[in-house]
């Protein structure tokens, strides 16, 4: 890849700022395995705490600082400030909290838009989860057992969890993505989640199986708004 010298490139206009969204689901979920991790290692729960949550912005900062020298884009602040907005998330809510109670999540479907840049949105599922922002959706789960009563007969595996998505966006400039027809839109979505790291088992394995899986969130019947068409109820959406 051609390099060039250090320099930034504002991008915070593109793809409707779903990549801004997971920057800071990654940075999220980086700083919370790092606590994790910490608190497992019996390094003292302040410390952990303090340390872990700046790991997302240390791994995700060496990428950006690469992508400031390359030739046809640069260094994004949007990014830098989503991945500092991802580990802050968790920090805060350690702080406030002792826990976590509102985590990101995401899920993925595959869309006919990657079929029109295939090199650019993936020409398969692997790509495409990576890529297409049209399929990508980014939750944020509520951890509603957490904010009531320990007495309630609430759930405590049973989350609500507001997303955020869009659609028709296969070029990441919007006035290149009007002039080749499409008509990228926004889409916000309200659907249950399962917190599946309530789920008890004695199997540490099993424990953090579900502890890394409950970064997804799983299909359910799901209630759309997006200026377009409006309310849309989906039986089960991915």
């Amino acid at each position: 890849m051609p390099r060039t010298h250090f320099h930034f490139f504002n991008d915070n206009k593109e793809w409707q700022q779903v990549d801004k969204i997971g920057h800071f689901w990654s940075a999220f979920h980086e700083s919370q395995f790092a606590i994790s991790a910490l608190k497992w290692a019996n390094v003292p729960e302040k410390k952990a705490i303090i340390w872990g949550s700046l790991t997302g912005i240390l791994l995700q900062t060496p990428i950006e600082i690469l992508d400031g020298y390359a030739v046809d884009y640069g260094a994004s602040v949007g990014d830098l400030i989503a991945n500092a907005a991802g580990s802050a998330a968790v920090l805060g809510q350690y702080l406030a909290w002792s826990e976590v109670r509102v985590q990101p999540k995401f899920s993925f479907h595959q869309t006919r838009f990657a079929q029109a840049r295939p090199r650019v949105l993936g020409s398969n599922l692997p790509e495409q989860l990576l890529k297409d922002y049209n399929g990508q959706t980014y939750w944020l789960a509520v951890d509603v057992a957490k904010f009531i009563s320990p007495a309630s007969r609430y759930p405590k595996w049973l989350n609500i969890a507001i997303g955020y998505g869009t659609e028709e966006i296969v070029f990441n400039d919007p006035d290149t993505n009007r002039q080749a027809g499409f008509r990228a839109y926004r889409q916000f979505y309200l659907a249950p989640d399962i917190n599946l790291a309530a789920i008890k088992t004695r199997s540490k394995f099993l424990k953090t199986t579900l502890f890394i899986l409950n970064m997804v969130h799983l299909p359910f019947p799901t209630l759309e708004f997006n200026k377009r068409q409006k309310f849309k109820f989906h039986p089960l959406y991915f």
